[in-house]
């Protein structure tokens, strides 16, 4: 099954830096096994648009969505055999610290 991993800011991340996990080996690894497809980081924020279509116009705003105080810094497309083994995954990455991250199945049309 393919999952979306989207990488999140948090505005209270975890304070204990004991054993902070290494970016670059938790890609690796995954990388390794099969189980990440793609992934990158994101633009800054202020370089985001907010796109919407309203009674035939289009409106269009400058940044990620201004209700949100937490945003998408970054993403990544994992292989895995279940949502529980995509959550495993999620977990050993250093932004579940420092951040949150959100898995979430891709849907079929």
């Amino acid at each position: 099954m393919k999952f979306m991993m989207f990488v999140c800011t948090d505005l209270a991340p975890d304070t204990d830096q004991s054993a902070y996990p290494d970016i670059e080996q938790w890609v690796g690894e995954n990388d390794k096994l099969g189980r990440r497809l793609d992934g990158d980081v994101l633009a800054a924020p202020a370089e985001a648009r907010t796109v919407r279509v309203r009674e035939g116009r289009l409106l269009v705003s400058d940044g990620p969505f201004t209700e949100t105080r937490e945003v998408i810094v970054g993403y990544d497309i994992l292989e895995c055999a279940s949502i529980d083994e995509a959550v495993e995954v999620a977990a050993a990455h250093p932004m579940a610290r420092g951040g949150r991250i959100e898995v979430r199945a891709f849907g079929t049309l």
